[in-house]
């Protein structure tokens, strides 16, 4: 039997009020401070479930993470404050979580989580928290914690709706269970351009932290086998139930996967046009020079409108990509079009929808507008 860490008077007095909970008590307290737990991605998930872990009494925190804290952030990631932007995201919550509860040893890992190091990073820790924004990372992690045992504390958001779960507990289901395999990538909405209410990543961040507790503690029931889905527009609550697949292709009665490997897909990871179609690239530079001397064309937006309100290109027109295919009539094929979203993605789908309905002149920004406002215009606001 691990014998357990003892707690310091100022720990008693600032743990008080798990101490008097009948169902943590001293001993859980204990517990909590032995525990460890690996939080991957310090961003809207991850900035409650490591602040309240924090201040719970985890013992050892990891992070994992290998971004800078852009402006954008601080809308939802309440780790961080303006001092951040620019800074890495790890240090930036070490410097709080140290400032939260100075008791708490943090570990950084401040690397892109890989097939490779995966069960390197996951290997000390008790519990993984799953605070990502995209799908290849999730099945990596789905599967490190499959084959290393360990129970996996899921959470997602998108615009105003979230989910949790707890996989592979023991008996319990995991990812590829509830998705065996990856969805098409361009079935799959970009996390950065669809939106996301941000007071929803503190609802689900805080359900991942007390999904984590619990198991640390060993109390309750989990969400193990269980969907929650939050509908905040609608402020509803529901659970629909997951079972254990016997032909998961990893936790099954017959597993087909047996190591890591990467998943292939990532958010509006969509294919270049095909090899020989009119549809070509066009730089912010080569667009600007172009715009500077005049030269007849037309600058298509395919953004939403709220995006389009926010910051555009002088003089384009917006037509919403979901909408192109319909209002393609208002558009003329026989002038040169150059199409724009915010980093290229659906200006790529875009282009190749106009190819296919007889547009020779089309081409779109590489970079977007992103690219625009970096190396052209850096007054243009950016998200």
């Amino acid at each position: 039997m691990i014998e357990l860490p003892e707690l310091s008077p100022d720990e008693l007095t600032r743990y008080s009020r798990h101490i008097i909970l009948p169902e943590v008590g001293a001993d859980g307290q204990r517990r909590l401070k032995g525990s460890s737990a690996l939080v991957v991605g310090a961003g809207g998930l991850g900035s409650p479930v490591v602040l309240y872990l924090a201040a719970a009494g985890v013992g050892r925190i990891g992070l994992v993470d290998f971004d800078t804290v852009d402006v954008s952030n601080l809308q939802r990631q309440i780790l961080h404050c303006v001092e951040s932007v620019g800074s890495s995201k790890l240090r930036s919550a070490e410097a709080r979580v140290k400032d939260l509860n100075p008791h708490i040893a943090v570990s950084l890992h401040e690397e892109k989580l890989s097939a490779d190091n995966a069960s390197r990073i996951f290997q000390p820790y008790d519990v993984i928290i799953d605070g990502t924004d995209n799908f290849a990372t999730r099945y990596l992690i789905n599967d490190a914690c499959v084959l290393m045992r360990k129970p996996n504390v899921y959470g997602s958001i998108y615009r105003f709706e979230g989910q949790a779960s707890v996989f592979h507990s023991p008996g319990g289901p995991c990812y590829r269970c509830l998705f065996p395999e990856p969805p098409p990538a361009d079935a799959i909405p970009n996390c950065a351009e669809g939106g996301v209410l941000g007071v929803l990543a503190g609802v689900i961040g805080t359900i991942q932290a007390t999904e984590a507790l619990k198991l640390l503690l060993g109390i309750g029931s989990s969400l193990s086998g269980r969907l929650l889905l939050y509908d905040a527009l609608a402020m509803r609550f529901d659970t629909l139930k997951i079972k254990r697949a016997s032909n998961c292709p990893i936790c099954g009665e017959q597993p087909s996967i047996h190591t890591l490997q990467e998943a292939v897909v990532s958010c509006a990871s969509f294919s270049a046009p095909a090899q020989g179609s009119a549809a070509q690239e066009i730089t912010a530079l080569e667009l600007k020079e172009r715009l500077s001397a005049d030269e007849p064309m037309r600058l298509l937006d395919v953004r939403n409108v709220e995006e389009y309100e926010l910051c555009h290109l002088d003089g384009s027109t917006l037509i919403p990509l979901r909408e192109l295919s319909d209002r393609i009539g208002e558009l003329d094929p026989q002038i040169e079009t150059v199409a724009y979203c915010k980093s290229g993605a659906r200006s790529r789908k875009a282009v190749e929808l106009l190819s296919s309905k007889g547009f020779r002149k089309v081409s779109t920004l590489s970079g977007g507008i992103l690219a625009w406002a970096k190396e052209i215009d850096p007054s243009l606001p950016t998200y």
